[in-house]
């Protein structure tokens, strides 16, 4: 057990815990520390504020219920945790990738982490979590492993068997076991064209219909993908636009396209454009994000970057031949610099 000195005399459970501390480097897989058995929160963690969600986005919502736990925290001079669930319910209950992920668990980390929480905590998502009533979840998890002191949650967050758990009853069950629950209210996109509460779901939408400008509009920043340079087969410097490619996680389902995108190379940020597509002008293959990075010289190669999809240029196509592909990819870099250079963009 990695934390045997807060592991009392409680009976080890069959749901399984990871957890998550923050490390220096922002995109390390490492933030997560697996644990063979169940553990309990770790020294200086147990006894938190403990918001809970699946969080998928961090959308506006999500940010409301994290910005509100960090504050009671800070009232209550004590920690500041994220429980959340992997895989997605959704993927449980229906097969995996079910759910466009829109921050995979890594990504997820990173954008709590920059938000101020100590750490996340990862529950399984499994048979037996999924079979654990309400009941089971507050007095196993809440109270016997983590020994909350306050819980934030979301006005929609259900939980426990058959989403059997509510809000109402996570308050009377904070009454009776001693931690004090807060419930953070609907929240709306913020923009005078969207009157509609932010959320997942509508993100996941949007961005399947290519509306990049719209997803940071409920979500509150731009979606991104994030991962590690892989070698391509150059066809893009062929065309005189080298590009760094990533393999997006597989449950993505961003509508295939050409973006205005900006690109965070560790503490920079270049403007530029890229490819969500099969490539189907030379092989139609694998879905791959390809991105030309503007006044950018070097070797991107195994590196970890983060790309954010700022606005929508065009749909994929097959073109006629490679050079009718590279004056076409002209058009989309001066494209894409109009838009990065729009006020509206920042």
């Amino acid at each position: 057990m990695l934390f045997p000195a807060l592991s009392g005399a409680l009976p080890a459970p069959a749901w399984r815990l990871t957890i998550w501390v923050p490390l220096a480097d922002p995109f390390s897989a490492k933030k997560f520390v697996a644990a063979i058995d169940p553990v309990v929160a770790p020294p200086g963690l147990a006894g938190a504020v403990v918001a809970i969600g699946n969080f998928d986005g961090v959308h506006r919502g999500h940010l409301a219920v994290i910005k509100r736990a960090t504050a009671l925290a800070q009232e209550l001079s004590c920690p500041c945790v994220v429980l959340t669930f992997e895989p997605h319910p959704a993927d449980y209950f229906k097969g995996p990738n079910t759910v466009f992920r829109l921050t995979p668990r890594d990504a997820k980390a990173r954008a709590l982490e920059q938000l101020g929480i100590d750490g996340m905590i990862v529950i399984t998502f499994d048979k037996v979590l999924a079979s654990l009533s309400a009941e089971a979840f507050i007095v196993e998890i809440l109270v016997g492993r983590l020994k909350v002191r306050a819980v934030v949650a979301g006005y929609d967050f259900h939980f426990g068997a058959g989403r059997s758990g509510s809000p109402a009853l996570l308050k009377e069950a904070g009454r009776r076991h001693g931690f004090a629950v807060e419930i953070v209210g609907r929240v709306l996109a913020g923009t005078a064209d969207i009157n509609e509460a932010a959320s997942s779901t509508a993100a996941r939408a949007v961005l399947e219909a290519g509306d990049a400008q719209r997803a940071a509009q409920l979500l509150g920043h731009p979606f991104a993908i994030i991962g590690k340079v892989i070698h391509g087969q150059h066809l893009g410097r062929t065309l005189g636009f080298p590009t760094a490619n990533l393999l997006p996680d597989p449950s993505c389902r961003l509508r295939l396209g050409v973006y205005a995108v900006r690109v965070v190379v560790g503490t920079k940020i270049y403007a530029g454009v890229a490819s969500y597509g099969r490539r189907p002008t030379f092989d139609n293959g694998q879905a791959l994000l390809e991105a030309f990075l503007f006044d950018f010289a070097g070797d991107l190669y195994g590196e970890t970057i983060e790309v954010l999809f700022i606005g929508w240029i065009r749909a994929e196509v097959k073109f006629a031949s490679a050079a009718a592909l590279g004056a076409q990819m002209k058009q989309d870099e001066a494209r894409a610099r109009a838009i990065l250079r729009a006020p509206s963009v920042g």
